[in-house]
């Protein structure tokens, strides 16, 4: 084979990869110009602290989920936010430990997540996981792997907590919700419809999750 033939070879296996690779996986990869908007129900700002550290008490998780799996699920979270310049590391809770004040408690609390998923609170660098809502989805739906809502829900609220406070309108965000309490609908690249039924947000922060995250931090701006 000729070295012409080979290189026209390796750029057609290249293209036809491209054109396979669903809108989604482009999404996540990628942002584009213009593609950063928000639901406008906040403003990004600097981290919660210029070093986050994520303390994770296993106390009242639902059985099904290992203090490993959570702690896990921490970890990949923190790891990709800390792209956007801000280091993160994740411990597990220690009575005999001494913690540092501007430590990120993570617990497992109806209360403080107010019966939702998850819910981060910037001010007192709290991140609740609700283990009444991830009950009410196994008994939904038993067959579901929880495992992935868990990812989506850290990540989500983590967001928040390196600054990344408002809602992204573009579906596959991390940071976005899908439809506000006008009726309006978050929008996906090509004018495609959100799916029904399917969890089109990723698990982990996009490419535009991360490029907000970095802004906000770099700047020290509100946005």
């Amino acid at each position: 084979m000729s070295k012409t033939l080979a290189v026209l070879l390796l750029a057609l296996t290249a293209l036809l990869a491209q054109a396979t690779q669903s809108t989604r996986d482009q999404e996540i990869a990628q942002c584009l110009p213009g593609e950063i908007t928000t639901w406008g129900d906040g403003r990004d700002r600097t981290a919660v602290s210029a070093e986050l550290i994520f303390v994770y008490d296993h106390g009242a998780a639902p059985p099904w989920f290992s203090k490993a799996q959570v702690l896990q699920a921490l970890a990949k979270a923190a790891t990709a936010w800390s792209q956007c310049g801000v280091p993160a590391k994740v411990v597990a809770a220690s009575g005999s430990a001494e913690v540092s004040k501007d430590a990120v408690q993570v617990q497992w609390s109806d209360e403080a997540s107010q019966r939702n998923f998850g819910l981060a609170n910037l001010t007192t660098k709290t991140l609740a996981l609700g283990p009444s809502a991830f009950q009410l989805l196994k008994t939904r739906n038993p067959a579901y792997d929880s495992g992935e809502t868990l990812q989506m829900v850290i990540s989500h609220e983590m967001g928040h907590l390196f600054g990344v406070v408002a809602h992204s309108k573009r579906c596959v965000d991390v940071s976005s919700y899908y439809r506000n309490n006008r009726g309006e609908s978050c929008f996906i690249r090509n004018g495609e419809q959100l799916p029904p039924g399917v969890e089109y947000r990723a698990s982990l922060p996009t490419a535009c999750d991360i490029q907000r995250c970095r802004a906000a931090n770099a700047t020290g701006a509100l946005h």
